[in-house]
C-alpha cells in the first residue's frame, strides 16, 4: 500500500527536523528528546524580545510552545514558523494581567517570563511556587541613562534572596522602546537556562546581570563588512539592521546545509545555495535592507580598503589571523567574535590604540601550529576537521555583544572584552583593554 501524500510529508519533514538539529546532538550527554517533549509557555509585553526567543526556541527544537504577548514582530515570527517543521505554536495575543488566564498555562512544563511589568511577574511567580513550574525570568529594562537585562531561573524549593530584583518597577504595561543587542543576549542566556532545566541539568543559582550606559551613535554613514555568513553572522546581520545600519557587506564562499539550521536561523529555504548571498536576499524581502553578498574567501589579497570596520564571524583560526593581520595592516576597526558549544569571546580592536590583534590575544597561531604538529604525528588529518557540536544560545549572546560592542564605541567608550561561559554562573565576565 502506498503511503498518502500527508503520511509522506509528515516522514519528510521528521527526516529534516533530524538532520536540522544533528550538530546540536553531537554534545556529550544532549538529550534532544527532552525537548521535543516539553511544552513550554511564554508571556511577553513587546514585539522584539519574545519574538527573538521565540524564533531561537524554535531552531533549538523546541516543538511545542504557547505565546502570549500583545504583539509580535512578523518577520521573526516567519521565521520561528518556518525554522522547524515540527513546531506546533498556539499564538495569544493580549496581556497577561488576571489570574484567570493562567488557565492557558495549565499544561506547561517550564513558563518563560519576558514581561516588564509587575502584575504579570507576581501572578507568574504565585503560579510557578504553587503548581511546582520552573520558571525562567528574563527581561530588559532602562533607566536613566543605564539600560540591560537580567534572567533568574527558580524552580520550587529554592529560596528567592533577590526577588525584589526580578520584579518590574512598572505594575502596569507600558510602551517601551527595544533595544536588538540586549535582546539577542538576554535570549541566548534565558534559552541555555530553559534547555538545562528541561534536561534536568545544573542551571545557574544566581542573578545574571548585564548593564552599560545607553549607547547613542548616528549609523548612517558607516560602512562595514561582516566577513562569514554563518550563524554569527546571522545575528550580527539581524543586529545591525535592527540597529539601524545598512552600508553592510556580507563575505562568505560556503553554501548552506541543513545541519545549519539550528543556528542559521535565516536559511530556512535556502540550501544548497551561497550563504552570503541567501543571506542578503533574506534581509532584502523581510526587512526591505539591501546588502551587498561577496562569495568568496577572504584572504591576504583581499580589498578591504573601503570599509571602516569589519566584524569577524568566521569559523577557522587560520582566516581569523588573515583578518586580525589584515586590520592591523590596513588600519581598520575589528570587531572578533568566537563561540563554541558553551562559551565565546568578543574582542573590539583598534589598530590606533592596541598593540595586540584578536589573534594574538588568542594566541590563534599556537593553536594552529599545534594541530599541525599533532597531524604529522599521524592523526588522521579528517579528525581534526570534523564539525564541532553547535547550538543556537552561544551564538545569539556573542552576536548580540559584536554588535553591542560597535555601538557602544560609535558612542565614545572603549568597548570591554567579553568572554561568555554558559558553565558559569554569571555568564559573562567583562575585562578592560
Amino acid at each position: 500500500m502506498e503511503e498518502q501524500p500527508d503520511e509522506k510529508s509528515s516522514n519528510m519533514r521528521e527526516l529534516i527536523s533530524k538532520q536540522r538539529v544533528e550538530r546540536q546532538l553531537r554534545a556529550e550527554g544532549w538529550d534532544q528528546g527532552a525537548l521535543e517533549r516539553s511544552r513550554i509557555s511564554i508571556v511577553g509585553d513587546r514585539e522584539l524580545l519574545p519574538s527573538i526567543f521565540l524564533m531561537a526556541a524554535s531552531a533549538l527544537g523546541i516543538n511545542n510552545i504557547l505565546m502570549i504577548t500583545p504583539s509580535i514582530e512578523r518577520e521573526i515570527y516567519e521565521i520561528s514558523c518556518r525554522i522547524n517543521p515540527l513546531l506546533n505554536l498556539t499564538l495569544i495575543e493580549g496581556y497577561y494581567t488576571h489570574p484567570s488566564m493562567d488557565v492557558f498555562l495549565n499544561r506547561s512544563d517550564l513558563i518563560v517570563d519576558l514581561t516588564n511589568y509587575a502584575i504579570s511577574n507576581k501572578l507568574l511567580i504565585e503560579k510557578c511556587y504553587r503548581e511546582g513550574i520552573p520558571l525562567v525570568r528574563c527581561f530588559c529594562e532602562q533607566s536613566g541613562d543605564e539600560a540591560g537585562f537580567k534572567v533568574f531561573s527558580y524552580i520550587k524549593g529554592r529560596e528567592w534572596k533577590e526577588l525584589e530584583a526580578i520584579l518590574s518597577k512598572r505594575n502596569i504595561p507600558s510602551v517601551q522602546d527595544s533595544d536588538i543587542a540586549l535582546d539577542l543576549v538576554a535570549s541566548g542566556i534565558a534559552l541555555e537556562e530553559v534547555k538545562n532545566i528541561l534536561m534536568r541539568r545544573p542551571f545557574s543559582r544566581e542573578l545574571i546581570r548585564y548593564s552599560r550606559k545607553r549607547p547613542e551613535f548616528n549609523p548612517a554613514k558607516l560602512n562595514i563588512c561582516v566577513i562569514g555568513a554563518g550563524a554569527l553572522g546571522n545575528f550580527v546581520v539581524l543586529g545591525l539592521i535592527y540597529s539601524g545600519f545598512s552600508n553592510i557587506t556580507v563575505m562568505d564562499p560556503d553554501t548552506v546545509e541543513v545541519s545549519n539550521l539550528n543556528r542559521q536561523v535565516l536559511f530556512y529555504d535556502a540550501i544548497g545555495l551561497n550563504k552570503a548571498k541567501a543571506l542578503s536576499e533574506k534581509v532584502e524581502k523581510l526587512w526591505g535592507v539591501k546588502i551587498t553578498a561577496i562569495d568568496a574567501y577572504f584572504s591576504s589579497e583581499t580589498d578591504i580598503s573601503n570599509y571602516d570596520l569589519l566584524f569577524d564571524c568566521v569559523d577557522n583560526f587560520e582566516t581569523r589571523i588573515t583578518i586580525s593581520e589584515k586590520c592591523r595592516k590596513g588600519g581598520k576597526l575589528l570587531i572578533s567574535g568566537g563561540t563554541g558549544m558553551d562559551a565565546g569571546q568578543v574582542i573590539f580592536y583598534d589598530p590606533a590604540r592596541d598593540d595586540r590583534t584578536p589573534a594574538e590575544l588568542l594566541d590563534l597561531k599556537e593553536i594552529v601550529e599545534k594541530r599541525r604538529n599533532e597531524g604529522r604525528r599521524g592523526i588522521d588529518p579528517s579528525c581534526l576537521y570534523q564539525p564541532d557540536p553547535s547550538v543556537i544560545m552561544s551564538n545569539l549572546v556573542i552576536g548580540g555583544l559584536m554588535v553591542d560592542a560597535l555601538r557602544i564605541y560609535l558612542s565614545g567608550v572603549k568597548p570591554p572584552l567579553i568572554f561568555y561561559d554558559a558553565s558559569s554562573s554569571r555568564k559573562l565576565m567583562l575585562l578592560p583593554t
